[in-house]
């Protein structure tokens, strides 16, 4: 099978840093080809290079695709060849619909007027094509993040996509998402289109990655082919971190001291369904150097908890006592929350 991809010799640099050194990648035609490695390894930059977020002559090095090496100005040079990225934060406009947003950029016009029929029916094949039974007319900002996922891969479909480029596009899904954004993955390569999978999660790599590249210190480490040999997490995060792994988690010897923050009967209503309960009674004590983990399913209330608690982020009509050092405290506001000591480092980067 031939190589769709060769990047060769890339090295790219910031002021002060040295971002990629030396880097080579190779793609093959129709397979799934995950990159690897701690952040700040260099794999958002590599793809940007690819993509030509980052534009010829600001990197060194050679991009050869499908048998010819290229210079790409920008992202629409790359575009025009069917060489699609979705980033991890969605390129999507809320308040448009799904099917504007399919076509934002892209319009299906005939003589500068907007085909508004065929935009119809083009976006309903497309929606089919990722497993999306929603109307085309549907506001984005009403869908969730999974959906929202797939709706740019139909994006992508819409460009006429030759290799596709997903940068960590599980990372805020929830199981069943993140399964069926895997599946079509695979159904894509079914079809011969070649994908670049950018993830943090081993698991999901070693379930649909036909090779996979390890990148550390901006530098390529090694490249296995997953069809010739199955490859263990372990062996995997070996390469990212450059050691032997003894053990994958550190040894921890956790001095646990008198309990210094406490929440009681935590009750929090949803913000617009005033008579529905988020949060019901919950209790939960915090020790001195001890990390407690909030665990549940998607929808759960973890999120929701975190946030009201901290200066009613979240949530109407909420009861219940918090006390810091064994003293009730105000966290009625996020000011009030913040000047306590509290702080809320939120899921969305």
């Amino acid at each position: 099978m031939s190589n769709i991809l060769e990047m060769r010799g890339i090295e790219k640099s910031f002021p002060g840093v040295k971002a990629l050194n030396n880097v080579n990648l190779a793609v093959r035609e129709g397979e799934i080809h995950a990159i690897v490695g701690e952040n700040g390894a260099g794999k958002s930059t590599l793809m940007k290079v690819l993509s030509g977020v980052y534009p010829h002559g600001s990197y060194s090095g050679d991009i050869v695709y499908k048998g010819e090496v290229r210079a790409f100005k920008d992202i629409r040079d790359s575009e025009h060849l069917g060489i699609i990225i979705i980033h991890q934060e969605l390129a999507l406009v809320p308040l448009l619909s799904v099917m504007e947003n399919l076509f934002l950029g892209n319009e299906q016009a005939r003589g500068g007027v907007i085909d508004w029929e065929q935009s119809y029916v083009r976006a309903k094949e497309l929606l089919a094509k990722v497993g999306l039974k929603e109307s085309p007319l549907t506001k984005v900002g009403d869908l969730g993040v999974g959906k929202q996922q797939l709706i740019e891969i139909a994006k992508a479909l819409s460009k006429e996509v030759k290799l596709l480029i997903l940068d960590e596009p599980t990372a805020s899904l929830n199981e069943s998402d993140s399964d069926a954004l895997l599946e079509l993955l695979l159904e894509l390569k079914r079809q011969g289109i070649a994908s670049i999978l950018i993830s943090h999660k081993l698991n999901e790599i070693s379930k649909v990655a036909d090779s996979i590249t390890v990148l550390r210190d901006g530098t390529t480490v090694d490249t296995f082919d997953c069809r010739a040999e199955p490859i263990s997490e372990d062996r995997i995060i070996q390469h990212m971190v450059g050691r032997e792994m003894a053990d994958r988690y550190p040894q921890r010897d956790p001095k646990i001291g008198e309990v210094i923050f406490e929440v009681r009967d935590w009750r929090v209503h949803h913000p617009l369904h005033s008579d529905r309960l988020a949060i019901k009674d919950v209790n939960m004590t915090v020790r001195a150097g001890e990390i407690v983990g909030i665990a549940g399913l998607m929808g759960a209330g973890r999120t929701e908890l975190a946030k009201s608690i901290f200066g009613r982020a979240y949530g109407k009509k909420i009861t219940g006592q918090a006390f810091l050092h064994g003293k009730e405290v105000d966290l009625s506001t996020i000011e009030k929350a913040i000047d306590k000591g509290i702080a809320y480092v939120t899921e969305d980067r």
